[in-house]
């Protein structure tokens, strides 16, 4: 049984930075399959936030995120991480891990096991 569960959610100020880890279990070969970052605002539909590909070749932000967040991954220890930085009020949101379902992705189709989320909230 795949397993993937997020951790590092937090309240902060807005500029602060919080990094979010995502470790996957249940799941050999971790290498092969691509990990994103999604969000889901009160109220919004889920929202692509960053994408790394399965060996690290490629990364994919949102344009809201851009020069704002590092997607990272240690296929060693089945581990994606999202470094982000400078937050804003307006990324307060529940945010969610997933394992793709082939080594590369950016869409919600793309993904097959997603964590609970964790919820990071940035007060201003």
């Amino acid at each position: 049984q795949v397993q993937v569960v997020e951790s590092g959610g937090g309240l902060v100020q807005a500029g602060d930075s919080l990094r979010l880890s995502c470790v996957v279990s249940g799941r050999s070969a971790f290498y092969n399959y691509a990990m994103g970052w999604f969000r889901e605002a009160p109220g919004k539909e889920r929202e692509f936030v960053a994408a790394i590909h399965a060996r690290s070749i490629m990364t994919k932000y949102a344009g809201s995120f851009e020069g704002r967040a590092t997607i990272s991954r240690e296929n060693a220890k089945n581990t994606a991480y999202l470094q982000m930085n400078n937050l804003k009020p307006e990324d307060t949101a529940v945010y969610y891990c997933a394992l793709g379902r082939t080594n590369w992705g950016f869409r919600r189709y793309e993904y097959e096991y997603w964590g609970q989320g964790t919820q990071v909230t940035v007060s201003s």
